[in-house]
């Protein structure tokens, strides 16, 4: 029995798998600067996060149907489901797509018909949440928020990521305001590469619901203090933090310290086609090299699915099949 999980930090176009990424290139006739498998692999060698998006947005171009955002969702919560996933929490990144010309409910059709397939299937439940790109213009964020407000597209949230230094949450504190107060869910991506304070900023100004990364929070012991009181969803990506060198290795990652310290930290993939792994191989990453006993690995799948965005009952559900996993042997 698979340690049953709900994955909330992860982005759809991330999962572009290269083979799928050259198929589809040549399926929609687009020309990319590396034609090879070999070639492409080659630009997986990252030195920061600005050098992995621009691989990640460029690759991106690849995406033009409906057809072809189903495929891509389908495909990923196939590997989802071989890891243990029940629950996912989907990002995808709308700026991304309209400035190459697609159209939004095309996107959104092609996704949400992926996640019933992933439903029909596997049985995992799901939500979608659009994440905003921070290094644009708050205006265009909330350009397109108002669309898909006043189009009523099947949206369940948004979210912020893209670069983080240097674009504070603050920015976006309008575009966070009328996503509440139109009934949406609302995180952000703080504290990878920006500082512990873009976390204090994402909480009191956006008011989200969760902190996306947040390994920074380290660096500020009242934070940390605040957080454990308050009991702050955090989405931890390992494999991610090593290759984008927010950390140098697994052995330097803070899961370890951050579980101790009682803040309410859960395992992600993030973008697990650049990264090295899905959820499995993030848990496989961190088991042996932090020595995770079954009930470490039980309260970050509880933290997992306490951190979601389910309803009362399905989530007692799924907490009572973590401890049936955690009492299974």
């Amino acid at each position: 029995m698979k340690l049953p999980v709900a994955e909330l930090h992860i982005h759809l176009e991330g999962t572009l798998e290269p083979e799928t990424i050259l198929r589809l290139a040549g399926q929609n006739n687009i020309e990319l600067p590396w034609p090879s498998l070999e070639e492409l692999r080659a630009q997986y060698n990252f030195s920061n996060l600005q050098s992995f998006l621009d691989l990640f947005y460029a690759n991106m171009a690849v995406l033009r149907t409906a057809a072809d955002f189903q495929e891509i969702t389908t495909a990923y919560l196939l590997r989802a489901h071989e890891s243990g996933v029940r629950h996912v929490e989907l990002f995808f990144d709308p700026q991304a797509h309209l400035e190459r010309g697609l159209i939004l409910a095309e996107v959104i059709a092609g996704i949400r018909a992926g996640l019933d397939e992933g439903l029909a299937r596997w049985g995992i439940t799901h939500r979608l949440i659009a994440c905003f790109w921070r290094h644009a213009p708050a205006e265009s964020a909330m350009e397109i928020l108002r669309t898909l407000v006043q189009e009523k597209h099947a949206i369940d949230g948004i979210g912020l990521d893209s670069s983080e230094l240097g674009y504070p949450p603050i920015l976006f504190q309008e575009v966070f305001a009328y996503a509440r107060e139109n009934g949406l869910h609302v995180v952000a991506h703080a504290g990878e590469e920006g500082p512990a304070e873009y976390i204090v900023q994402a909480i009191d100004l956006l008011k989200v619901e969760r902190i996306d990364h947040g390994i920074r929070c380290l660096e500020d012991p009242a934070l940390v203090q605040r957080l454990v009181a308050e009991q702050m969803p955090l989405t931890v990506c390992p494999l991610s933090n090593v290759r984008l060198r927010a950390v140098d290795t697994i052995a330097d990652h803070p899961l370890r310290q951050m579980l101790d310290l009682g803040l309410k930290v859960s395992i992600h993939s993030d973008d697990p086609a650049y990264f090295g792994g899905y959820l499995d191989a993030n848990f496989a990453a961190v088991i042996g090299q932090f020595d995770l006993s079954r009930e470490d690995q039980a309260v970050l799948a509880r933290n997992s699915v306490e951190g979601s965005f389910l309803d009362a009952p399905a989530k007692a559900m799924l907490l009572a099949e973590v401890n049936a996993w955690l009492g299974s042997h």
